[in-house]
């Protein structure tokens, strides 16, 4: 029959959820720092042993071999020594059992505070084991407590805490509400292990499918990567490992069954599943799905991709603020550009004709270099023949004499007078006058009128002038051009008279 010292820590174990190894570990521990204070020498090594049978308990005490004793706590005679190990020698430590008959209060206090010390930490150590195993899976708790900044989660043997961060922003929290979280991860600290959830990151997505569709469970079907905006949306692409089998078919379910119960437990959030597919293009015009794509072009430098749609498809392509563009591009791992199409074959038009400009301009530029080219090439230089060497000396012998002949003429144009001095003379020498013909000067006396002195006036010569009448006005449709005319007449009249005069 069990005594009531087993019968507690028994039921100890069952209420911390401890094994009775490690409970009985800990009153071990306990009790030896317990007896370790009134019975024992400061820092004797003792230990306490408690039979899981009986539960009777049992100290042990570390003791040395000496002839004659001085301390009896940590020496023995080696007479008694030999009586429990039969081969010791002095000097030899020997573990003795030594069990105190009683302990005092003291003792039993500090016995149980050890005691529900190592309690604690071996219930935080167990907890920590276990759901550190369980990082990346889902778990069910229960809404405890709302706080400003968290909310705490009953796990049943502890709290986990779900951070704002880490929250759905179209949900409210209220207490006693049930909720699946993802277990993020697991930390040790002071007060016990602290356990972090999640209901915004993308796995819980995945393991929501994973407990929803078979399919995914056991592998037919794999998800190949997630993009989510954790309350509005989530695309999903998905991939068969097998022939024959419609991923997409798979995770929607019949009548949309089994896409509906992971959209409840979102809390209405929106999925969309795509077809995955190794073509780059293809899969990126199927995850801008329920968009019409024309053609997708990739820069695989640039890590672009620029997809056309139709004009009228182009807000829908785009979403919602962008957000089918955006989870489009988080789904692929591209950046992607949408264009309408009018505008798409504009750019090109453009582009062809600057690469038709280009190509004519580099044309233009090679011709020209090809000319530059032609121009600074040298002529060919005649070719030399060669002559037979006496012929060579002959043209040496005879050079001086030809040079003679050459200094002899320079010579006989030196002497010859210069052309333009000769005249010179020639005109300078005197030349007989000519004696010409004068004709006598014809004088032209004016006529002499009687009665007159011999001064005269330019009016004896003119005659009389006409009365003077009055001046009549001018008609106001006189032309100009007769008033000018008149003017001029007078003038050549009056140097006409001048005229006279000066010859007289």
């Amino acid at each position: 029959m069990k005594s009531e010292f087993l019968l507690a820590i028994t039921q100890l174990s069952a209420e911390k959820n401890l094994s009775k190894e490690v409970v009985l570990a800990a009153v071990e521990q306990a009790l030896a720092s317990a007896y370790r204070k009134d019975n024992f020498a400061v820092n004797q090594n003792i230990e306490v042993k408690i039979d899981p049978d009986t539960g009777n308990v049992a100290v042990w005490a570390e003791k040395v071999a000496v002839e004659l004793l001085s301390d009896k706590r940590r020496e023995i005679s080696l007479e008694e020594a030999r009586l429990i190990k039969a081969d010791v020698q002095l000097d030899e430590v020997v573990m003795v059992e030594a069990t105190p008959h009683n302990a005092g209060r003291i003792a039993a206090q500090t016995a149980k505070q050890v005691i529900l010390q190592r309690l604690h930490e071996a219930e935080h150590s167990a907890i920590f084991e276990e759901y550190a195993d369980k990082e990346g899976d889902i778990i069910s708790g229960v809404v405890q407590r709302i706080e400003p900044r968290q909310v705490l989660i009953d796990l049943v043997r502890t709290e986990a805490v779900l951070p704002p961060a880490e929250q759905m922003p179209n949900e409210r929290y209220r207490v006693g509400q049930r909720l699946r979280v993802l277990l993020l991860e697991v930390m040790r600290t002071p007060k016990g292990p602290r356990v972090m959830v999640s209901r915004s990151h993308p796995d819980l997505v995945k393991r929501l499918f994973e407990m929803e569709v078979p399919e995914v469970f056991n592998g037919t079907v794999e998800i190949k990567s997630i993009a989510r905006e954790a309350g509005h949306r989530t695309k999903v692409a998905v991939a068969a490992r097998q022939e024959g089998i419609d991923p997409v078919g798979c995770c929607v379910g019949l009548r949309g069954i089994r896409i509906q119960n992971i959209v409840n437990e979102l809390s209405g959030e929106k999925i969309d599943v795509v077809l995955w597919s190794p073509d780059t293009a293809a899969f990126i015009a199927s995850a801008l799905s329920p968009a019409q794509i024309v053609t997708v072009e990739l820069d695989n430098e640039g890590g672009v991709a620029t997809v056309v749609v139709p004009d009228r498809q182009l807000s829908l392509a785009i979403g919602r603020e962008g957000q089918n563009a955006r989870l489009s591009a988080k789904l692929a791992g591209w950046k992607i550009d949408i264009k309408p199409v009018s505008v798409y074959e504009e750019e090109k038009a453009e582009s062809e004709r600057l690469k038709a400009e280009l190509a004519a301009v580099a044309k233009e530029e090679k011709e020209a270099e090809a000319e530059l080219e032609a121009e600074l090439e040298p002529e060919p230089e005649p070719e030399v023949k060669e002559e037979p060497v006496a012929e060579v000396a002959v043209e040496v012998e005879e050079q001086p004499a030809a040079e003679e002949e050459i200094t002899l003429e320079v010579l006989a144009e030196l002497e010859q007078p210069i052309p333009d001095m000769v005249e010179e003379s020639v005109e300078e020498e005197p030349e007989p006058e000519e004696v010409e013909e004068v004709e006598p000067p014809v004088f032209f006396e004016p006529p002499v009128f009687a009665g007159k002195s011999e001064l005269r006036f330019a009016e004896d010569i003119l005659g009389p002038r006409a009365p003077k009448g009055k001046k009549k006005k001018k008609k106001a449709g006189r032309n100009k051009n007769q008033d000018s005319e008149s003017q001029s007449s007078k003038r050549v009249r009056r140097l006409d008279a001048t005229a006279g005069d000066d010859e007289l």
